[in-house]
């Protein structure tokens, strides 16, 4: 059985920044993909980040492009979200997403591309 936690979610002013950790346990293989996906009251479920374990590629949802960062530590089936210069409009509940196996990550930002999901850790962002 393979768990997900989230970590590092708060409440910050405009313009802070939050760095959301996620760590994956209980399984011995290890992901092929890590991703961060985020869901506001009322709103479909969007893919903010992701990225490949092997290679290190990368996309972005476009709203936060320039401003998110995802990166991971492949030995520790971890992954990171470092969000700067955040605005109101990022506030949401944040879900860890990873995909343990050899196929099922593309499109890489696509919930059903993975197979395993965090709780979730509110980030919150209002002056």
């Amino acid at each position: 059985q393979v768990q997900l936690m989230e970590s590092g979610g708060g409440s910050v002013q405009p313009g802070g920044s939050l760095r959301l950790s996620c760590a994956a346990s209980g399984s011995s293989s290890s992901t092929k993909c890590m991703g961060w996906f985020r869901q506001a009251p009322g709103k479909e479920r969007e893919g903010v980040a992701g990225i490949f374990t092997a290679g290190g590629t990368t996309d972005y949802a476009s709203s936060v492009k320039g401003r998110f960062t995802i990166s991971r530590d492949n030995a520790k089936n971890t992954v990171y979200l470092q969000m700067n210069s955040l605005k109101p409009e990022d506030t949401a509940m944040y879900y860890c997403a990873a995909r343990f196996g050899s196929a099922g990550c593309y499109p890489l930002r696509h919930p059903n591309s993975y197979n395993s999901w965090g709780q979730g850790t509110q980030v919150t962002v209002s002056s």
